[in-house]
This record gives structure tokens, C-alpha cells and sequence, in this order.
């Protein structure tokens, strides 16, 4: 695999996680009443944090990793776990509780700065996103695909801003059922990624299913 196509895999994969269109009716809500100028700002404050976040995981993921003693592979398989919870979720239009309890939302819903809780994190940079960069960060294949992540999650974080920015119209446009639908499109390609993640730890863990495999 060429190295622009597995950014771009990795994009669409990160994409499929964040979910940015899922987040609108949240977003929306969260800032009611808000005058334009507030929202906009809220806008930027969420879409530059999201970016340091999944930055920070996907070029010194390895370190944290290496700091717990936890193996790539092991890795792999509790993120792709992970992953195909949130896809499960996703596809029957539920918001994963893997991102926010119910118990954290009553607890947010109290505070004013909510463009960083819960809006950044842990709704769009969630535990999801941030084993997804980990993964992508250990699968580069040389020094310049593992700087070149920053191109994907730009993007992402880009898209972010953009369909916060036009919430309002986005969200008339599309409509509850519009939303619904982008929602469960995005969970089924996050199930394939997840599978992906969880087949490749899967052989890291136990090579030699891999070399029976190939065998047969």
C-alpha cells in the first residue's frame, strides 16, 4: 500500500470515528441561545483541541505505550474491541457510552466551558479516535508516512470546523433522519476498519495462526 493511500485510509477510518455530523445535535444544544459569534468561537476552540489531541497520540503514542508496557499487538486487538463497540452503537443510531457516561453528561451539563468538555473530549476525541492515531502511528511504514498523519487529521479536524461553523444550516438541510443515516454509514465502515485492527493484533499475538493460515 502506497503511503498516500494509507493516509488516506487512515482518514477515513478517523472520519468514521469522530463523527462530526453524529455530534451536531449536541452541539446545537449545548449552544442554544448562543449568539453567532460565541458559537463560532466555540467552533474553533473545538476543532484546535481535537487536532492537538489525536497529534499528541499519534506522534508519541509508541512512548505511552512503551511507558505502560503494553504490546502493539495487545494494543491492536483492545482498540479494534473498542472500535467495533462504538460501531455497534453508531449503527443503531445510539451515542457510545464509551465516550460519555450518562453520569459525566449530568456532570458537564452543570459547567459553562463545554467547548473542551464534553465537546472536544471526549465526544469527538474520544477514546476511539485516540487508539485509532495509536494504531496508525505503530502501522507507518517509514518516517514520512508517521509525520505525514498530520495531513489526515487536519482534514478531519477541517471538516470538524467546517460543520460546526454551519450547524444551523447543516442541520436543517439534513434533518434528524439525514443525520441518522450518515451516522450508521460511518459505523459500518468503522465495523471493517475495526476488524482490520483486531485480525492484525491477532497475528501479532499468535504468529503461528498466521503461518497456519498462509499454509491452508
Amino acid at each position: 500500500m502506497s503511503e498516500w493511500a494509507y493516509l488516506f485510509k487512515t482518514g477515513v477510518a478517523l472520519f468514521a470515528i469522530v463523527n462530526p455530523f453524529g455530534c451536531l445535535p449536541i452541539f446545537i444544544s449545548a449552544t442554544d441561545g448562543w449568539s453567532p459569534q460565541d458559537r463560532a468561537r466555540t467552533a474553533n476552540t473545538v476543532a484546535f483541541t481535537v487536532f492537538l489531541v489525536l497529534i499528541v497520540s499519534a506522534l508519541l503514542g509508541d512512548h505511552i505505550l512503551a511507558f505502560f508496557s503494553i504490546s502493539i499487538p495487545s494494543f491492536q486487538v483492545g482498540g479494534g474491541i473498542l472500535l467495533m463497540l462504538i460501531a455497534i452503537t453508531m449503527m443503531h443510531g445510539r451515542q457510545s457510552h464509551t465516550r460519555q457516561t450518562p453520569e459525566e453528561a449530568e456532570e458537564v451539563a452543570e459547567r459553562n466551558v463545554i467547548a473542551i468538555v464534553p465537546l472536544s473530549i471526549p465526544l469527538l476525541a474520544g477514546p476511539g479516535a485516540i487508539s485509532s492515531m495509536i494504531i496508525a502511528s505503530q502501522q507507518s511504514t517509514g518516517v514520512w508516512t508517521h509525520f505525514g498523519l498530520v495531513i489526515p487529521v487536519a482534514a478531519v479536524c477541517l471538516v470538524i470546523w467546517l460543520v460546526l461553523r454551519l450547524s444551523s444550516r447543516i442541520a436543517q438541510r439534513l434533518g434528524t433522519i439525514g443525520i441518522n443515516v450518515i451516522t450508521r454509514l460511518m459505523g459500518l465502515i468503522l465495523a471493517a476498519m475495526a476488524v482490520e485492527f483486531i485480525a492484525h493484533g491477532i497475528s501479532g499475538l499468535f504468529p503461528g495462526l498466521a503461518t497456519s493460515a498462509a499454509a491452508l
